[in-house]
């Protein structure tokens, strides 16, 4: 009976254990991704490791806040959703919203930008944002590429079981 309770037990916490690793992994690849995006726009932009010191905490602080910006606006946008009939007036007020989120955006660069010009040259500013937009993009055609190779080997076995 012990050995029972004992093996519920483990059964029951296992999948709890992998849900752990697996937050953990993910966290782990933001951190990758984050590695490499500064050594990208490093590389690109040409700055220093000085000038590296001073424009990514500044760069990171930026982009905290735009992030937490665009998850109220997610969160807003998924209370509206979550309501299966969506009125013209909720479409609207999503709308409004979204234009908002844009206006608040371009407010905070605007606010950043005398900051960031105080930390690097206008050349180097220039090509570390063009740097750190290629990086996105380039991340965003491998995921893409990625998602698309899964989906193809996916289909690939759902073709030979067919056979």
């Amino acid at each position: 009976m012990r050995k029972s309770i004992i093996l519920i037990w483990v059964l029951c916490m296992l999948p709890l254990y992998f849900s752990s690793l697996l937050a953990q992994s993910k966290k782990m690849n933001m951190a990758d991704y984050e590695k490499r995006k500064m050594e990208y726009i490093k590389k690109e932009a040409g700055l220093t490791q000085a000038e590296a010191d001073k424009y990514f905490p500044l760069n990171n602080e930026l982009t905290q806040k735009k992030f937490e910006l665009h998850k109220l606006h997610r969160d807003k946008i998924q209370r509206i959703k979550d309501n299966s009939n969506i009125s013209e007036e909720e479409y609207r007020k999503m709308l409004e919203d979204d234009l908002e989120v844009k206006v608040k955006e371009a407010a905070l660069d605007k606010l950043y930008a005398p900051r960031f010009e105080n930390v690097l040259e206008p050349e180097k500013l220039y090509r570390a944002q063009q740097a750190e937009r290629s990086f996105i993009q380039k991340e965003v055609n491998n995921f893409r590429s990625e998602q698309g190779n899964r989906n193809n080997q996916g289909n690939s076995r759902a073709n030979n079981k067919r056979r």
